[in-house]
């Protein structure tokens, strides 16, 4: 089955769910240049990811190489998503691929998108319709050769029969476009606007008039708009708000793992900001590949306390103690302890409400709140990354106790796309965020010393973090107070 999904025109929060269904159990994703580049994290990783984006002058493949794609996938029996910008059917060229698939006998489904031309012009407070002043509106090609001897757009009657215009793929051919409206009756002083990557935070909003409007300096891709709702966008402007979106295009670069980085991704750029997710680590299985702490599970009720340092370690090890046929009545009347509030959070969701939950959310936290009440040979087990500080279990140790240190999970390097990469080190970005020792060493690893330039402000999510970045040269401007991706998001807030 081919599925034609529409991608819509850029805010993943306007993503149908019917869309995310299906991304989700692709096989292939055949993906166009207008598609958000983080909908494509929600393909499973064994998915095959075909780019075949058009941009003006650069077509990765042409319309009948896409075509021929699409077939090729789908008759090596694989589930396919054709990932459109916007609506497929809405100058997406769907029409044109279902026809060739339906030729070539393969199965297709249509998945709609919500089309730029309506939500573009929304992000920026310009409504196609509005009582007393559109009571119609027209969608147009704006990507119709101005060389043709006769254009297929009814010039003469779209100018004046429809209140609100809007033009899609229009800034090259901005002056014919004008010229033909002008030529038929439009008002040359009609209120325009062009809305250059609408609904994203990096998008830009310039109103003009319909005679002014060739004299703007835009690049595509870009909606044009033409019609006195233009005019409410002085009140109306609600998306590319300074006040109520502190972050509004700040470009942020995210370093965290790619499982957790969408919670700060989403916290960032519900301010405004751009961000572009770079795991610099990814979460894989122990080197022991879970020997210890499974045979710390198999005598769980010996230990008088467990010790969570991190939401990984407490999901890694609850699917260790399911695995084990067991679940959290396994733990007895253990004590639990958690280092951060997310961690304990995450705990709730197995059941668990965390014991002691230390006021600073690191290893020194634990220690100051359990050194006194340790009992001499209590055993005490901790699950924690393979690579982590041994301050903990050596001072706990020191106060009397037995400490198992079980690793349920390691961090080691992802790779960090070259695109980026220069980015960064160009200067591309406003901040970089850090939300752990391994996340600043990979980068580093990965990058070299030289990786973040002085232009780039770098925040870290506490102290540790920012120690870590101290010993490769760079002084953190930002360390979060609350050790929590909310006070890290709020610290940057903060610094602006």
């Amino acid at each position: 089955m081919v599925y034609l999904v529409g991608a819509g025109p850029g805010d993943m929060g306007l993503l149908t769910l019917k869309a995310v269904e299906c991304i989700k159990r692709a096989d292939a994703v055949v993906y166009d240049h207008l598609a958000e580049s983080g909908i494509l994290h929600l393909a499973d990783e064994k998915a095959e990811l075909f780019y075949v984006g058009k941009e003006a002058g650069c077509h990765a493949l042409t319309q009948e190489e896409i075509n021929k794609l699409l077939v090729k996938l789908a008759k090596e029996g694989k589930t396919v998503v054709r990932l459109k910008g916007g609506d497929p059917f809405v100058f997406g060229r769907g029409g044109e691929e279902a026809l060739f698939l339906k030729e070539n006998d393969c199965d297709y489904c249509l998945v709609p998108g919500v089309t730029s031309a309506i939500a573009a012009p929304a992000y920026a407070g310009i409504p196609v319709t509005h009582r007393g002043k559109a009571a119609s509106f027209a969608v147009v090609t704006g990507h119709e050769d101005p060389t043709k001897a006769e254009s297929s757009i009814n010039w003469a009657k779209l100018s004046t029969a429809v209140d609100t215009l809007v033009f899609l793929m229009g800034v090259k051919n901005l002056p014919q476009i004008t010229q033909k409206l002008t030529e038929n009756g439009k008002d040359p002083n009609t209120p325009a606007a062009l809305i250059r990557w609408g609904t994203r935070n990096n998008q830009e909003t310039i109103v003009t008039t319909l005679k002014d409007a060739p004299t703007v300096k835009i690049a595509p891709p870009a909606v044009f708009i033409v019609g006195k709702t233009v005019n409410l966008r002085e009140d109306l402007q609600w998306f590319d708000d300074a006040a109520t979106r502190p972050l509004l295009g700040k470009k942020i670069l995210v370093t965290r793992a790619r499982a957790q980085a969408s919670k700060l991704t989403e916290k960032l750029a519900a301010l405004g900001a751009v961000c572009t997710e770079c795991p610099a680590i990814k979460i894989a299985d122990p080197t022991d590949n879970y020997k210890f702490i499974d045979e710390c599970i198999g005598k769980i009720s010996e230990y008088r306390r467990i010790i969570f340092t991190s939401v990984n370690g407490a999901e890694r090890f609850f699917n260790r103690l399911f695995a084990a046929k067991k679940d959290a009545r396994a733990l007895g009347k253990a004590q639990i302890a958690a280092i951060g509030a997310a961690t304990a959070d995450k705990l709730k969701t197995f059941g668990i409400i965390a014991d002691f939950v230390p006021r600073e959310f690191r290893a020194e936290g634990i220690i100051e709140g359990l050194k006194d009440n340790v009992q001499p040979g209590e055993k005490i087990l901790i699950a924690r990354a393979e690579k982590a500080r041994d301050i903990l279990p050596e001072e706990l140790r020191k106060a009397g106790a037995t400490v198992d240190v079980a690793p349920v999970y390691k961090t080691v390097a992802a790779d960090i796309d070259d695109e980026t990469a220069a980015k960064l080190k160009a200067g591309e970005f406003d901040f970089v965020t850090f939300t752990s020792s391994s996340t600043v060493q990979n980068l580093f690893r990965s990058l070299g010393e030289n990786a973040v330039p002085p232009s780039v402000k770098t925040a870290c999510i506490g102290p540790v973090t920012a120690e870590t970045l101290k010993s490769c040269g760079i002084k953190a401007d930002i360390v979060a107070e609350e050790y929590t991706i909310d006070g890290l998001t709020e610290a940057i807030v903060k610094n602006i």
